[in-house]
């Protein structure tokens, strides 16, 4: 799998978090390694999520995972405190800031449960 073929798949997976509600403006760097390796930033910004496969150099925090990793915790099948517990992400910065990453893939999980209703 190229980085392009990564990048859109979590693009599209990421992108049903309903975020309306979160008016903090927060930035996140994700450093993906392995197959498919390259980086791409998540930014809220008045309630809106935009996803671009660019560096975030004024980021709140840098996680750093394999494409399994991050494709794994994006669907919600791995929480992202146990996995930096277990040591599969490694987290920099603001790590405040860092645990809200959970709140917007609990809100992809919520919408994608609410579609198949």
């Amino acid at each position: 799998m190229t980085y392009s073929e990564y990048f859109a798949s979590v693009k599209t997976k990421f992108m049903g978090a309903d975020v309306s509600d979160m008016t903090e403006h927060l930035a996140y760097q994700f450093n993906v390694m392995g197959e498919g390796s390259g980086i791409f930033y998540v930014e809220i910004k008045d309630g809106q999520l935009f996803i671009e496969p660019y560096e975030y150099f004024d980021r709140h925090a840098m996680f750093t995972a394999t494409t399994e990793t991050f494709t794994d915790l994006i669907t919600g099948k791995l929480d992202p405190v146990w996995a930096f517990t277990i040591g599969k992400l490694k987290v920099e910065g603001d790590f405040e800031k860092a645990l809200k990453l959970k709140e917007i893939i609990d809100k992809n999980k919520k919408n994608k449960k609410s579609k198949k209703k």
